[in-house]
């Protein structure tokens, strides 16, 4: 229930976020501004916020989104308006941008909110690898110590 929550409080912020900007702003469709929205929404909720940020953190989860989002708008925008190419790049850039402001604040939710950081499998532990130091000794290498010891 956590993850559907937190995924409506994505698709609404998004939405808003990509309406004032490609709706009001660049003049796009609101039913072209739905369709992206769910798609980025879904798609960045699974990989970025599912898969990136519970192994690192927030500033690397909001960098993958950005790209995500700019991938997705841009081609999205490409497939469903007739737009110039220069033009719809600097529209998705613009839009990734203020999608990417939301994400940092909206990881902070997610990581607080959605996920119990005891029960989960495939969160990283911390690595401590001095159970598999081992040591050398004068038996293991009696002909170094003695070519050490006659000089």
């Amino acid at each position: 229930m956590k993850h559907i929550k937190a995924m409506g409080i994505k698709f609404v912020a998004t939405l808003v976020v990509l309406f004032v900007i490609l709706g009001l702003i660049f003049g796009m469709s609101f039913t072209n501004i739905v369709f992206i929205s769910l798609v980025l929404s879904v798609a960045s909720y699974l990989v970025g916020d599912i898969g990136i940020l519970p192994r690192t953190n927030n500033t690397v989860a909001t960098i993958a989104d950005f790209g995500l989002s700019l991938l997705f708008i841009w081609f999205l925008s490409a497939a469903l308006t007739r737009e110039n190419a220069t033009a719809l790049f600097l529209i998705s850039l613009v839009s990734a941008s203020a999608v990417s402001l939301f994400e940092m604040a909206f990881h902070k939710y997610v990581s607080s909110n959605t996920f119990d950081r005891q029960s989960e499998e495939f969160l990283p532990k911390h690595r401590n690898f001095h159970h598999y130091q081992t040591e050398a000794s004068k038996e293991i290498t009696p002909e170094i110590e003695k070519n050490r010891d006659n000089k």
